[in-house]
């Protein structure tokens, strides 16, 4: 009896969903399946392809020009497996919560389980302010990477305003994602998302290779340690997408099917990421130190075009993905999470808007930006916190013996898991921080310094800034 009870929390079936895929037959109600109402397996997968590169896709030939070819597919590869290691950490101690708590009578129907109420229900208050503050400030900031892309990106189509007033007119779109009640209701928007970043990996890869080497081109990277640690940090950034690991969770009708999800979305990623960084680093070299948005030195073209508006909508996409959590916490905050009025819960989200904005028009430093953000939030929020909350979790024997998911075999069981986690927060707390967290700041002091805060046209051409 109690193992069926086990296996029927563990699936985590959303009763409210089953009556509705039973009970709704006319055209509106499949029409709202088909493209509003996502909590399949593919739903989750399309939601952590997409989400994991969205704007980063543009910075990472820039961060081959710091690191050099070799070392930036090196970082890739490894980055991309680390990533995907904490990212079953965390899908591995949300079930176990959720497991515990439906054990014990609670229900989530109205109710989107987060981050930092998995830390807290199985380690305390203190994990959960630490969580609540690394996963909001980080999500804070991816939001406002992706206003900050968006100026950058429309630019090169229409370089009629400067990118500050590019960043007021998409602040104001990106406010519409209040209006989207949770990660269930991105099926389309995640499928879509995907084939835009593919898309504009691949037109990045063919653009770069028919173009060839610019003439003179230099691959002198990497020359600095500051520049080296800074690009490492970015695509640290890059693979540490999984911030939202847990709400995209939580809106699958059974999440115990999320485990190897990150792992295969993560290497269909680097089947973009690889190629299309490579191709416009062996093309342009040195010059993209000085460029970092890969688009800015590919020749305008339709194909351009298309890849610039398809990432002007990806990001309005992953602007909701990074918001949406936010919104959340807004909400359980203010006391309207499980009302079922859209509308209200809308107004109430707004004001979450506002400070993206503003921060964006702050610091418009497409690229450094990143890197800074990678290292001090991103190294703590989805690699350091996550292992570290694994081990003390499941520290006692008893905890072990009990625990929902148990480590793979394969991996070594608990001494292998142990193992990664202690390497995974050793070598992110001193080379993700502190060289990471050292070289981003130096070099974000840079921007600060050469283009000022407030920036009205950010590494545009003299003439226009």
């Amino acid at each position: 009896m109690a193992s069926e009870k086990v296996e029927t929390v563990v699936a985590g079936n959303y009763l409210e969903m089953e009556r509705e895929e039973e009970g709704s037959k006319s055209t509106s109600s499949k029409f709202s399946k088909l493209f509003w109402h996502g909590g399949s397996v593919y739903d989750a997968w399309f939601s952590c392809a997409s989400n994991q590169v969205a704007q980063v896709l543009l910075t990472l030939p820039y961060s081959f020009s710091q690191l050099g070819m070799v070392s930036g597919i090196v970082f890739q590869l490894f980055y991309g497996v680390m990533g995907s290691w904490t990212a079953y950490l965390i899908t591995a101690l949300y079930v176990e919560y959720r497991t515990r708590k439906e054990r014990e009578k609670v229900d989530f129907r109205n109710h989107v389980i987060q981050w930092f109420e998995v830390l807290d229900g199985l380690l305390g208050k203190h994990w959960r302010n630490l969580g609540l503050f690394f996963n909001c400030t980080f999500l804070l900031f991816g939001s406002v990477i992706q206003l900050i892309a968006c100026a950058s990106n429309i630019y090169y189509i229409n370089d009629n305003l400067d990118k500050r007033t590019w960043t007021y007119i998409f602040g104001a779109c990106c406010a519409t994602t209040v209006f989207i009640p949770s990660f269930h209701n991105y099926r389309i928007w995640s499928f879509l998302g995907l084939i835009m970043t593919t898309y504009t990996a691949w037109y990045m890869t063919i653009a770069s290779l028919i173009h060839g080497q610019v003439e003179g081109v230099t691959h002198s990277g990497p020359t600095k340690l500051v520049l080296y640690f800074t690009g490492a940090t970015n695509i640290l950034y890059t693979f540490g997408g999984h911030a939202v690991t847990v709400e995209i969770m939580h809106a699958m009708w059974k999440p115990q099917k999320f485990k190897m999800i990150y792992l295969i979305a993560t290497l269909y990623v680097l089947t973009l990421t690889l190629p299309s960084a490579s191709a416009v680093y062996w093309a342009f070299g040195d010059m993209l130190l000085t460029h970092s948005n890969a688009l800015s030195l590919l020749p305008r073209t339709g194909f351009r075009d298309i890849a610039v508006i398809l990432m002007l909508i990806h990001q309005f996409i992953t602007f909701g993905f990074a918001c949406t959590p936010l919104y959340f916490v807004w909400e359980k905050f203010v006391g309207v999470h499980e009302t079922k009025s859209l509308l209200k819960r809308a107004l109430v989200r707004l004001p979450v808007v506002v400070p993206i904005w503003f921060l964006a028009i702050i610091f418009p430093f497409f690229g450094p930006i990143n890197s800074a953000v990678g290292s001090l939030l991103v190294s703590f929020t989805v690699y350091i916190i996550p292992a570290l909350a694994h081990m003390v979790t499941f520290a006692s024997a008893p905890a072990r013996e009990n625990a929902v998911e148990r480590p793979p075999s394969i991996l070594g069981g608990w001494i292998g898991s142990y193992s990664m986690n202690v390497f995974v927060v050793l070598w992110v707390l001193v080379v993700g921080f502190g060289l990471g967290g050292w070289a981003s700041i130096l070099n974000f002091i840079h921007q600060i310094n050469t283009f000022g805060l407030f920036a009205k046209c950010y590494q545009c051409p003299t003439h226009k800034a």
